[in-house]
């Protein structure tokens, strides 16, 4: 069994939407982060990913599984439930994420700086 997803696991104070490296829409970086360790059910992923409302997680996920991402797996025994998991090509995703995560976070006070700098004209 997989650990429960740390709530923590995003900072509120570190928006993702900062960076300007992007995989997918606002949250499907952050969906394949989650899904790093192992499938996940819909429920388990919107506790680290707050203030997610379920028709944008429904979006995201649907766009994921379209671009080969992600799996949908439906058990119907012996209660029905929904996992979501990583296919191998969204598994090959993690480490270009990595760097990028890294890239931002080198260049983190430039960005804000930069974001600043835009919103003061």
């Amino acid at each position: 069994m997989t650990a429960p997803l740390d709530p923590e696991m995003f900072d509120p104070v570190c928006p993702s939407d900062l960076s300007p490296i992007r995989i997918g829409d606002k949250w499907a970086g952050m969906i394949v982060r989650c899904l790093e360790r192992g499938p996940r059910r819909f429920s388990e992923l919107r506790v680290p990913l707050r203030g997610i409302t379920a028709k944008a997680l429904t979006k995201s996920l649907r766009t994921l599984e379209r671009d080969g991402l992600i799996k949908r797996t439906s058990h119907p025994e012996p209660v029905r439930r929904v996992e979501y998991g990583l296919t191998p090509l969204g598994r090959s995703l993690l480490q270009p994420m990595a760097a990028a995560c890294a890239w931002a976070q080198e260049h983190w006070e430039e960005l804000l700086d930069a974001r600043e700098a835009s919103a003061h004209r």
